[in-house]
């Protein structure tokens, strides 16, 4: 069986690159169409640009996630494959159904980590491997209960099963099918492996990481940590502010971040903090568990 690394552009999936070799190591690269958001460095996007085999604008995570990757292919000697389906923007076109409007990932709906990065890697598996792969995914040793999750979703064995575009029909649709996609394992919490040895790890490493991952909207990350990305990357935070406009306009007086009790998108960047806060301050565990 075939062995996957599953990276997010964070130190834990990062440590399990750099210190469980596997077959094939896969990145899903979040995207979006906004130029407000582009990548400052031309030369960087056409890279991105010719490793995923579509333009590269910009993405809606910390552009620091891009060096990252760049840098943790060159330290670990092996190659990563990105992949990248729809940008959010087409995304959230896509999930207003019909009323030609916007809809983004609330708490009633989180399809972003299922449609930017689990299906992507899935059917990339089925496009280039075609067989179950054994997929290391990285929750740490006190994350028993992560991992517990995933598995009750696994069939007796161990598997879990997906839906891929396995062809298309004759009227040029789609064609999807059951597959039987992969076998989760969690070398973290076999080893008994905690965040404070990674962050010993790659203290001394020539890999940058942001200081947080996940989208910079968002809507798990909590709202210190909101405001913090609404000034570091206003750019970012800005189409999160216009995505939730667009959704009002599209869904009559919704407040989307209110299903989870939170202030918009507009309210938390205008917030006037009592306190400075710094990068140091937050850390992954922060970031929404946007895992695979």
């Amino acid at each position: 069986m075939k062995t996957i690394n599953s990276l997010s552009g964070g130190k834990t999936s990062s440590y399990i690159a750099a210190n469980y070799p596997a077959d094939y190591n896969v990145f899903a690269l979040i995207r979006t169409d906004d130029k407000n958001c582009i990548y400052p460095d031309e030369k960087v996007r056409q890279i991105v640009s010719e490793k995923i085999g579509k333009e590269f604008i910009g993405t809606l995570e910390d552009d620091t996630i891009i060096r990252t990757m760049l840098d943790l292919e060159q330290f670990i000697g092996n190659q990563i494959n990105w992949i990248s389906g729809l940008t959010f923007d087409e995304l959230c076109k896509k999930w207003s159904k019909g009323k030609k409007g916007f809809y983004i990932p609330n708490a009633s709906m989180r399809f972003c980590t299922i449609e930017m990065k689990i299906k992507p890697i899935m059917q990339y598996v089925y496009d280039n491997i075609n067989e179950p792969v054994e997929m290391r995914i990285g929750y740490r040793a006190n994350e028993q209960h992560r991992a517990a999750a995933m598995l009750k979703r696994c069939d007796s064995s161990g598997f879990e099963y997906g839906k891929v575009i396995i062809g298309r029909h004759k009227n040029g649709n789609n064609k999807w099918g059951k597959y039987k996609y992969r076998k989760p394992t969690f070398p973290l919490i076999t080893n008994n492996i905690y965040r404070d040895q990674i962050e010993i790890y790659w203290k001394d490493k020539n890999v940058k990481f942001a200081f947080v991952n996940n989208c910079v909207g968002c809507f798990h990350s909590n709202l210190m940590l909101l405001k913090k990305q609404s000034d570091k990357n206003t750019n970012k935070f800005d189409w999160f502010i216009e995505a939730e406009k667009k959704c009002n306009e599209t869904y009559k007086g919704r407040k989307w971040l209110a299903d989870i009790k939170k202030p918009t998108y507009l309210e938390i960047k205008n917030y006037k903090s009592q306190l400075e806060l710094f990068d140091d301050d937050f850390n992954e565990c922060d970031s929404g568990y946007c895992g695979l």
